[in-house]
């Protein structure tokens, strides 16, 4: 394995793909590659923020900061909570990606998840045990999801 990815069962976070109440399965688990934090900087510089190291920190320059960049605001908790998988509706509606297409999960600078829209799609819950902030983006695509702790999160498309 090269240096630009973590094995799963030594990410710190990895027992939130491990959750008796949420499975994942092993086909899923192979897809799901954590970053290692050089290659998360990388990710996180070309296509989030190459000033802000989170997105409590966004400001002037950051595409993510500004209100033209997202078109809706939706609540993500009742869903979460809800015994159903899918995705919360407007999402499905906003992201038509191919179940191949590259995603980057983006927590913070340092900490970035490699996967597949399909493996995001059926395992979103997991991605979103930790809740502050992260980033739902594509390098080949413009759309993107920008989950809030607060229950609600923001479709809107990169500058």
């Amino acid at each position: 394995m090269s240096d630009t990815y973590i094995p799963l069962e030594q990410y710190k976070r990895k027992w939130i793909f491990n959750h008796k109440d949420l499975p994942v399965t092993d086909e899923d688990k192979a897809l799901i590659k954590p970053l290692s934090q050089k290659a998360s900087m990388e990710v996180w510089n070309k296509w989030i923020s190459n000033k802000s190291t989170c997105a409590e920190q966004f400001g002037k320059g950051d595409w993510a900061a500004k209100d033209s960049a997202w078109a809706q605001t939706e609540p993500w908790q009742s869903d979460w909570d809800s015994e159903e998988p899918a995705l919360p509706a407007p999402i499905a509606e906003h992201i038509q990606w191919q179940d191949a297409t590259k995603v980057y999960f983006c927590y913070e600078k340092y900490q970035v998840i490699e996967t597949r829209w399909d493996v995001f799609v059926r395992n979103w819950k997991c991605f979103l045990f930790f809740d502050d902030g992260p980033l739902l983006i594509s390098a080949k695509q413009k759309q993107a999801i920008w989950f809030n702790q607060n229950g609600e999160y923001k479709l809107g498309v990169r500058g």
